[in-house]
C-alpha cells in the first residue's frame, strides 16, 4: 500500500510536490528579443495546464519560456538571480519574502480560492479543526501554503501548535496517513484527496474554515515589471487566457497537458491526472465562474493584517506594494 500511495503521489504531484533536480524549459512566442522565463517550480503536472495551453495555441504574444526547476532550488532563487522573470508562488510566500527583503508583487490570480485541506481517514471522528486538539497533524514541512493555512485554521479554531503534535514527514502524507503514522495531514483539495481515493483509502476533507489567505498568483519583481510593462501585460494577458481555456474544454487541456508531463498517456496515470484537472479548474474562476486573472486587493491587505498577527510577517505587507492589476486586461 505504501509503495502505491507515494507512486500516486509521484504521478499527481501538487504544486508543493516532490523534487525534480532536472529543469525543463519549453519557449514560445514571437521571435525577436530574450524569452522571459516562467517558473512553474516543481516538476510537470496537469496543474500546470494554463501555461501547457497557452504556450501550445500560441497565446503568448512575447516570448516565453515554461521551466520547472525542482524544490532543490528556492521558490524565489531563480527570479531574485534574474534566471526567472516569473513565478507562481502562494500570496502568504510572497508577503512573507517581501517582508524579509525580496523585491516580488503579484499581477495576476492563478488559484482564485485557497486549497489548503485538512484529511483524515475515512472512520475518523475528527470532523472540524477544533477535533485537532490533542492529535497529530502532518505535514512537508513547516513552511509555504500548507504551514500558513494550518496555523490560520487553528487561529481561528481558538488553537494554537500547542495544542496540537505537528511532525514534519516531507512529501509522504498520505502514506503517513494510511499507515496511521498521524492522526491527520494538511493536503491540497486537487491532490492528497485524489491520490488517496484512487489508492483505495476512505478519506475525509476537512474544511480550514475562513483562513484569510490567498494562495497562488503569478509573481513577478516590482523592477522587472516597471522596466518592462508590454511583456508583463503578455504574460499574464497569454496565462488568463490559459486558465479560461482550461476551464472551457478539460479534454483540450489534458490532451495539450500530453506534450508535457510524462506518462499521461498511461490509462491509469491518465485517470489520475484527469481527476486532478477536474479538480483543479474550478480553482481559477470566480464565485460567479468567470477567469479574470484580477487580484482582490482587500483580501491581500486582510491577508497582511493577519499573517502579522500571527507573527508570521515581521513588517506589514500592503496590497499596494504588494500587489497589481495594472497588468491585468479589463
Amino acid at each position: 500500500m505504501r509503495t502505491r500511495v507515494i507512486a500516486l503521489a509521484v504521478t499527481l504531484l501538487i504544486l508543493a510536490g516532490c523534487a525534480s533536480t532536472t529543469p525543463a524549459a519549453t519557449t514560445s512566442g514571437s521571435p525577436g528579443g530574450p524569452a522571459a522565463v516562467i517558473g512553474l517550480t516543481y516538476i510537470p503536472n496537469v496543474q500546470f495546464s494554463p501555461f501547457y495551453v497557452a504556450e501550445q495555441k500560441n497565446l503568448y504574444s512575447t516570448p516565453t519560456t515554461l521551466r520547472h526547476h525542482g524544490t532543490s532550488e528556492g521558490l524565489f532563487t531563480a527570479i531574485t538571480t534574474g534566471s526567472e522573470q516569473f513565478v507562481v508562488a502562494g500570496g502568504d510566500e510572497v508577503l512573507q519574502a517581501r517582508a524579509e527583503g525580496t523585491d516580488l508583487v503579484a499581477v495576476a490570480s492563478y488559484y482564485r480560492r485557497f486549497p489548503v485541506r485538512i484529511i483524515v481517514p475515512g472512520d475518523s471522528t475528527i470532523a472540524s479543526v477544533k477535533d485537532l486538539k490533542g492529535r497529530t497533524i502532518g505535514l512537508p514541512g513547516k513552511y509555504g501554503e500548507s504551514w500558513f493555512g494550518l496555523l490560520m485554521a487553528l487561529k481561528g479554531a481558538g488553537l494554537t501548535t500547542d495544542d496540537v503534535t505537528v511532525q514534519e514527514i516531507g512529501y509522504t502524507q498520505q502514506a503517513a496517513l494510511a499507515t496511521k503514522k498521524v492522526d491527520a495531514i494538511v493536503g491540497f483539495v486537487n491532490s492528497e484527496p485524489i491520490q488517496l481515493q484512487a489508492a483505495g483509502i476512505a478519506a475525509k476533507v476537512i474544511d480550514l474554515g475562513d483562513v484569510p489567505l490567498v494562495s497562488i498568483a503569478l509573481v513577478t519583481t516590482s523592477a522587472y515589471a516597471t522596466a518592462h510593462p508590454d511583456v508583463v501585460k503578455a504574460v499574464v494577458k497569454g496565462t488568463v487566457a490559459g486558465m479560461a481555456a482550461v476551464v472551457a474544454d478539460q479534454n483540450a487541456a489534458f490532451q495539450a497537458s500530453t506534450a508535457y508531463v510524462p506518462g499521461l498517456t498511461d490509462s491509469t496515470t491518465a485517470t489520475g491526472a484527469k481527476a486532478v484537472l477536474a479538480a483543479t479548474a474550478p480553482l481559477f474562476q470566480s464565485a460567479d465562474g468567470s477567469v479574470s486573472g484580477a487580484l482582490d486587493a482587500s483580501a491581500w491587505d486582510a491577508m497582511s493584517t493577519a499573517m502579522v498577527s500571527a507573527g508570521l510577517l515581521k513588517t506589514a505587507q500592503p496590497s499596494s506594494v504588494a500587489m497589481t492589476n495594472a497588468y491585468v486586461q479589463h
